[in-house]
């Protein structure tokens, strides 16, 4: 069953497959979030991991064997136990199991909880080594906020303002949803991304690496979010032409360079946790004026 939190400032609801944001919506119930239209794409804030993107013929390699995972890892398909909750914060958690051992032979324990502060929701995301050898991982978060958000503002009028300057190039998608050799012209207008569906004729944009810590989206003169991602070193913008949601996703890892064949240590974005150890990730999403 989902878990709705609120604060009579923001109001989401969270559901257990995945610990997926599915909603959030201000003080006057306009939802802030995606309308998940079957047409374009069914996700509303799928959790990535242990992989983000994909990966070479949805394959990868360790101590000489090879596993197939698709496109963002397990984690947003599997059913989270619920384990704390309280009006304003929820916690689930994810821990390994036959399923997850025929994909992944490593023993982890994942958690994510979603808090309400005011008029911020706060994501954070930690995978617990519970084996006894290192474990690869990478963290992603994949929130759609809709486009456009419902203040009264043409889909044109919205952009995203990054916090920091943003210099040379992008990575581009190849045709297999790995990352291309070649990477793309910077959109970017100084720290300005004005939104359209051309920008994403050939998938995402991938800032890769990103040097700012937040980005605000919205038209100018009006409603805004803010996203934070401090410590996070990559960030993917994405949606479908024509859609009506625009993804601001904060990553700590990326897909495999086009043809990439070695071994997961050495995939570009990988964390090695030692066993006890634990790796951390978040993000959070402020509703401003």
């Amino acid at each position: 069953m989902s878990v709705v939190l609120t604060n009579g400032v923001l109001t989401a609801t969270i559901d257990p497959l995945g610990a997926e944001l599915h909603s959030l919506k201000d003080a006057a119930g306009r939802e802030l979030m995606t309308d998940a239209d079957p047409a374009f794409w069914t996700g509303h804030a799928p959790i990535l991991f242990p992989i983000i993107g994909a990966l070479q013929d949805d394959t990868y390699r360790v101590d000489g064997e090879a596993y197939t995972l698709g496109k963002h890892g397990f984690a947003r398909r599997r059913m989270f136990a619920k384990v704390a909750q309280n009006d304003v914060s929820v916690r689930y958690e994810l821990t390994d199991d036959a399923g997850t051992r025929a994909v992944y032979p490593f023993g982890f324990t994942l958690h994510v909880e979603h808090r309400l502060e005011g008029a911020t929701l706060h994501t954070a995301v930690s995978v617990t080594n519970t084996g006894d050898r290192d474990l690869p991982a990478s963290i992603g978060f994949h929130p759609a906020f809709a486009w456009p958000l419902p203040y009264g503002y043409d889909r044109t009028a919205h952009r995203m303002v990054f916090s920091d300057t943003e210099v040379g190039t992008v990575a581009a998608i190849a045709a297999n949803g790995t990352i291309a050799a070649e990477r793309r012209p910077s959109p970017l207008d100084g720290r300005v991304l004005h939104l359209t569906d051309a920008l994403f004729a050939d998938d995402a944009l991938v800032f890769d690496p990103v040097h700012s810590d937040s980005v605000t989206y919205g038209a100018a003169d009006g409603p805004q979010l803010r996203v934070d991602f401090p410590g996070m070193p990559k960030l993917g913008v994405w949606t479908k032409p024509g859609a009506a949601f625009v993804c601001i996703e904060p990553w700590d890892g990326i897909a495999d360079p086009e043809g990439f064949t070695g071994n997961i240590f050495d995939k570009p974005g990988i964390h090695r946790v030692a066993p006890g150890q634990s790796h951390r990730a978040a993000m959070s999403v402020t509703l401003k004026g």
